[in-house]
């Protein structure tokens, strides 16, 4: 997955450098997420489906 400048970061990261946060990129099929504060280490990636599925879960708590 090529996401190199497709990452974003939450409006909510905080305040400071705003390196309080994760990063996410999204494709077409699925959602990579990183440490802001370790951008270059490992990302997890998830089907689009299951982190929307997950956002929608949070926004309703």
């Amino acid at each position: 997955m090529s996401t190199s400048d497709n990452w974003r970061k939450s409006s909510y990261s905080g305040g400071g450098d705003g390196n309080n946060c994760v990063e996410i990129a999204d494709a077409p099929d699925h959602i990579a997420v990183r440490d802001s504060k370790a951008p270059h280490r490992a990302t997890l990636t998830f089907p689009s489906t299951a982190f929307s599925a997950f956002v929608e879960d949070l926004k309703r708590r």
